[in-house]
């Protein structure tokens, strides 16, 4: 019980940003917080927070250990539903949101026979390229690719996803293949701009550090199928999530380049705002995505 009640504490904590938010959850005191996170770090030989006055960060170890420590928890907590629900059924309404592209491709072709399995339950479906305020907005589950910035939410990771620099066999003939990030700079590249969670750059793996590249070109767009279209066209290079492309690429439509430099796992998750008492038809949904995404042949 002292380690199950360990691992919950170090999820709260890193979920809700403090000891202090953490404590006035469990209704106890910091203190007695502060002691459980102590206990765990000390028992498992290895720092899980920075704490400062202001803030607590995970470390490296810490991040590891948070996604593992979340998946044993829902597993826990969906076996204790499963008994104490017995033959009741998910029902209610169901309010998704989703990036654009990825939620016309890989979420509403998904909900049909969801619905046919869930009779009881309706959904909709927002698709949209902005960070939706799942809590403030009334969203019971948020579907997000990349590093998640929010610790105030829960995220639970539903498959791996990376993303490349394609561009046509047509344009690459034409202009030549970069050899380097650096050489973006000669070429066109197909950007969002400044909107979206591109705005920041083209991110790349150089010496062991993530860097993140400002490239330009003659075109740009904040929808990532126009810019597939326009890299299918020759029109330049585009740095795609292979979700999208992955099928461009198998065909030979599109052909990957810097690969060497590919950025770490930029995977696709689902976020909600807690843990304990999801209703069951988000926690039935979120089964659905991870099973059929976790098919190596859907992707195929």
């Amino acid at each position: 019980m002292d380690r199950f009640k360990q691992i919950e504490t170090f999820v709260a904590v890193a979920t809700r940003g403090s000891l202090s938010a953490a404590a006035q959850a469990e209704g106890v005191a910091p203190a007695v917080i502060g002691r459980r996170i102590d206990a765990l770090e000390e028992r498992l030989g290895v720092k899980l927070l920075v704490r400062t006055t202001r803030r607590i960060t995970l470390t490296f170890e810490g991040s590891a250990f948070l996604e593992d420590c979340q998946r044993l928890l829902n597993d826990f907590y969906d076996a204790e539903a499963s008994v104490s629900l017995g033959g009741v059924k998910a029902s209610g309404h169901l309010r998704v949101t989703a990036p654009a592209g990825f939620g016309r491709t890989h979420v509403a072709p998904l909900l049909p026979a969801f619905l046919d399995a869930h009779r009881d339950v309706t959904i909709s479906l927002d698709l949209t390229d902005r960070l939706v305020d799942i809590v403030n907005e009334g969203i019971d589950v948020a579907i997000r690719i990349g590093a998640l910035d929010d610790s105030s939410l829960v995220g639970l990771k539903l498959a791996e996803n990376r993303r490349v620099v394609v561009a046509s066999p047509g344009y690459l003939a034409a202009h030549g293949t970069p050899s380097t990030p650096a050489e973006l700079a000669q070429h066109d590249c197909l950007t969002f701009g400044t909107y979206g969670n591109q705005a920041r750059g083209w991110q790349f793996a150089i010496d062991g550090r993530l860097v993140s590249m400002r490239v330009s070109g003659t075109l740009e767009c904040n929808d990532g199928a126009v810019l597939r279209d326009w890299a299918l066209a020759g029109r330049g290079l585009a740095w795609r999530s292979m979700w999208e492309v992955g099928e461009d690429l198998r065909a030979g439509r599109l052909k990957s380049v810097l690969d060497a430099f590919a950025a770490p796992d930029n995977a696709i998750h689902a976020v909600f705002p807690q843990r304990k008492h999801l209703p069951l038809r988000v926690r039935v949904f979120v089964d659905y995505l991870k099973n059929t995404y976790g098919n190596p042949a859907y992707w195929r």
